[in-house]
């Protein structure tokens, strides 16, 4: 009977506004206190000469807008081909044009789809660097896919047959194709088990592959936390984090992005949803182990990183997606480069060597399973950190916003229904 009792007085709609006013000045006053705390990020070696080539995914709802591919002349972008949702892998050619994969939506060529639909597939850009002419498309591979998301083509090659290598996440294989013809494919469900039409559904998600030696491919098979080589001719011959054979062990990789081979039983992993970048090296008995690892740059937690190249000078470029910036650590983590970049991107490679196969290795072979390296790890909370991937993939939010503004954001949003319904509710009593 006591929620019967009038409020002439509007104790309760003061109340309830104080809660919603308290709700609302927490979140501003953490929002105010990150930004200015917020370490210094992307400016490092400003007065260096580096020539770095991005693959933009995007910006907006699901990264699927704004996409770009550019090249840094130090920081300066040199130039920029645009006007498409999203680009990502990027590979610049012997004759100067960059090849690039790409997703982009409005075409009305759909095949069994209706229309208008979204095309995926990779993309031969002449940049005209050497005029004053706009970059422009020379050549386009693509086909039409059910949907924008996770069905796209994140990775192409050209192998020295003439032919292409591209993933294809919409069909999850590998394939060859020249001429617009596919001259061979491997299919996923020649190991795994698949759904009864992979193209409703994120199944493994593959998302590159790099050719590591005559007919042999290191393929990165997302979902399944794997890395696998697969012999042209052959299917796979080895496989890195086995696990339970068809999915692998998440503490060791979690739906990785852009392995390199860096050869002698080594490779450099963007391990994206474990939030850092991994050297594994095989042990004497075939398993693999960590034998590196870094979680942070400038201060900064990695968040959802998708490339690390080793480059010549022994250093490792890092594509660190949802903090937008690109950083170039040393062995011991201290950042010797950085750049905030436009948008979300990719994948970066650094000129005019691009991502090798083979390089410097920070694993030591002899060494014993307690001599890995790691460098800033921290802990996060599970639930706070798929939140913030979600905040950050939809809103794009700023670097400095961590899992603590995420469990503020949550605790304010409580906060202001709870005072709205104090008022409401006040209100209701106030007419009785």
């Amino acid at each position: 009977m006591a929620d019967l009792v009038p409020d002439p007085d509007g104790a309760g709609q003061r109340a309830g506004a104080l809660v919603v006013v308290a709700g609302v000045a927490l979140l501003a006053t953490a929002l105010l206190a990150g930004a200015a705390l917020a370490p210094d990020v992307g400016g490092a070696g400003a007065g260096e000469t580096r020539e770095t080539l991005v693959g933009s995914h995007g910006g907006g709802p699901g990264l699927h807008e704004r996409g770009s591919v550019y090249l840094l002349d130090g920081r300066d972008i040199a130039w920029r081909a645009g006007d498409t949702d999203s680009y990502f892998d990027v590979t610049k050619l012997e004759n100067g044009s960059v090849m690039a994969g790409f997703m982009q939506s409005g075409y009305e060529a759909c095949g069994p789809y209706e229309s208008p639909c979204a095309h995926t597939g990779f993309r031969v850009i002449d940049p005209n660097a050497d005029s004053d002419a706009p970059p422009e498309i020379v050549y386009e591979y693509s086909f039409p896919v059910r949907t924008e998301k996770n069905s796209e083509v994140h990775d192409v090659e050209l192998l020295d047959s003439g032919e292409f290598l591209v993933t294809d996440m919409d069909r999850e294989r590998i394939f060859t194709v020249r001429g617009g013809t596919v001259t061979w494919q491997w299919n996923a469900s020649e190991r795994y088990d698949a759904p009864p039409d992979p193209t409703r559904t994120d199944w493994l998600h593959i998302n590159d592959v790099d050719v590591i030696g005559d007919d042999r491919y290191l393929v990165s098979v997302r979902n399944a936390h794997q890395l696998v080589v697969v012999e042209r001719g052959e299917g796979v011959v080895e496989v890195i984090n086995e696990g339970d054979g068809t999915r692998g062990d998440p503490t060791l990789l979690r739906q990785q992005h852009n392995p390199q081979w860096l050869g002698n039983g080594s490779v450099l992993v963007a391990d994206s949803h474990n939030d850092r970048i991994v050297e594994l090296e095989r042990t004497p008995d075939g398993e693999w182990r960590v034998a590196w690892e870094i979680y942070a740059a400038e201060g900064v937690n990695f968040n959802w990183p998708r490339d690390a190249d080793r480059l010549e000078n022994g250093n490792t470029l890092i594509t660190d997606s949802l903090n937008k910036r690109l950083v170039e650590v040393n062995r011991s983590g201290a950042t010797v480069w950085s750049y905030n970049t436009p948008e979300v991107p990719y994948e970066a490679e650094r000129l005019p060597e691009g991502e090798t196969v083979g390089g410097v290795s920070y694993a030591d072979t002899d060494s014993g399973d307690d001599d890995t390296t790691t460098i800033g790890r921290q802990r996060d909370i599970p639930v706070l950190s798929f939140l913030l991937v979600v905040f950050q993939t939809g809103i794009q939010t700023p670097f400095w916003f961590t899992e603590f503004h995420v469990a503020v954001t949550l605790v304010s949003l409580v906060s202001v229904l709870a005072g709205l319904g104090l008022i409401v509710r006040a209100r209701v009593r106030a007419r009785e």
